[in-house]
This record gives structure tokens, sequence and C-alpha cells, in this order.
């Protein structure tokens, strides 16, 4: 029998990742302890939403819920560029580490000081290995080159191409790339030659993509994939809702080391 593969994916969540993340690392985790076999997290560092890195805690003193992220050096890279390509500016950091005595204590904060990354990406994945929830998993990122040349050919993809100086995530349909600049409105791009590591999937089509390179045989599932993930078409999969959590949309802020 073929060793089991447990998956579960998301975006970089936020500088502490949200509780949602956790929990599903924590469905794995108990997964793995009744049937064996490795964990891997399937790290979707492609996508371009600034939203997905929102931190949410609450003010300790007031009970204020208080909503944090990163900022990016300009508009083009916090609109169209990929995680894996939104560079931090200098003083964010400092900025951020005056704020968290309001929200967590001191361990957390030491951990947090640590963190030397330069993009959103690589801030949250190390700061979720240094708080110890990875402790075991395999990371797969969406953006390696590597993981997009084994997977699976797309019709309609994203790619990661040049734009006023910046690396933007455009979509490829009818024959145009086109970056969504809100409302109705898109900036069609020129056409370029791309290669097959330039490219990532949409929504609909990241499950496909993600199993064309993990081949999982477990995926534990978010509250959002179970309604429109076609589960049906991957019948090699045994599909498993997270476990439930309180407050799922707030940060993570214990450590698990």
């Amino acid at each position: 029998m073929l060793k089991p593969i447990i998956c579960f994916g998301q975006q970089p969540c936020g500088f502490f990742p949200k509780r949602f993340l956790y929990s599903k690392i924590q469905s794995a985790r108990k997964l793995q302890a009744a049937i064996g076999g490795k964990i891997v997290f399937f790290y979707h560092d492609s996508d371009s939403d600034y939203r997905e890195t929102i931190t949410v805690m609450r003010d300790r003193a007031t009970g204020a819920e208080v909503r944090l992220n990163f900022l990016q050096p300009n508009k083009i890279q916090k609109k169209f560029s990929p995680l894996y390509a939104k560079k931090i500016p200098l003083g964010w950091k400092k900025d951020i580490l005056k704020q968290l005595p309001r929200f967590v204590d001191t361990p957390l904060i030491d951990l947090f000081r640590l963190v030397e990354e330069k993009t959103a990406a690589d801030f949250c994945l190390v700061m979720y290995r240094k708080m110890g929830i990875l402790e075991g998993i395999e990371v797969v990122r969406s953006g390696d080159r590597d993981v997009r040349e084994r997977a699976e050919e797309m019709e309609e993809f994203y790619t990661d191409i040049e734009y006023q100086g910046e690396i933007v995530r455009a979509l490829w349909q009818s024959g145009k790339f086109i970056l969504h600049g809100g409302g109705g409105k898109y900036i069609e791009l020129p056409l370029q030659a791309v290669e097959k590591w330039q490219k990532s999937p949409g929504r609909d089509a990241r499950f496909s993509w993600m199993q064309s390179v993990i081949h999982a045989t477990h995926y534990v599932m978010g509250a959002s994939e179970k309604e429109y993930l076609n589960r049906a078409a991957f019948p090699e999969v045994t599909f498993v809702e997270r476990d439930s959590i309180e407050n799922p949309e707030y940060a993570w802020i214990d450590l698990a080391i």
C-alpha cells in the first residue's frame, strides 16, 4: 500500500498565522497519528492578494480588534505582485515591534524580532517555523520554480511577468495578459513569451495542479474549500474537513515550542 501523504493548503495568512491555519495543521497531525505517513503543507505564495496577510488581534487593554499587515514600497507591488515578491520596506518591522506588546507576550515578540526575511511570504513562513507549528511538516511552495516545472499544464493560468519594473501576477485569458485593477477595470499587458516556471493556477485549478506534484492520499479542507472543490474529480484522495476553531480569522499567538 502507498504510504499516506496528508496535505493541506494555504496562502501566507498573516505574520502570525490565522487560527484556521493552525486548525488545519492540528487536523493533519491528528490524522497522521491515526494512519501514519507524512504531512505536506502546500504554501500558495503565488497569490497576489495583500489582504491574505492581514493579522487580526485584540488589544489586551481595550479589547479592540486591530488589523495589521505588511507594507509594500509601491502600489504595483501591493496590488499585483505575488506574495513571494512583495518586498517589506525598511522600518516596517521596527514599527510593528513597537505595537506588539499590546497583543502578545515577550517570547513571541522575541521570535518576531529574529525574523529577517525581506518578502511577505518568506517572513510568514519563517515566523510559522519559529513558532514551532510546522515541526516535521514538508513545505511545498507554489512559487518554487522546480514545483512549477513538474506540475501539469494549464490552458488558463496566471503568470509572473514584469510590469513597470516589478514582477506581477497576470491572468492569461482569451489570448491576453491582464491585471484586474478593481471594479470593472482591467490593465492589458503586452504579449510576451512565458515559460512554464512562470505559471501558477487560479483557485479552480489549484487543487489539480497541486495534486499533480504532491500526489496526496488525504487532504484537509478549509471552510471555503469544501464549497468549491470538485471532490468527485479526485477519487484517489480522501477529503477531510478541518476541525472547528473559535475565531478562525484571528491570529494564533501561542507557541508550540
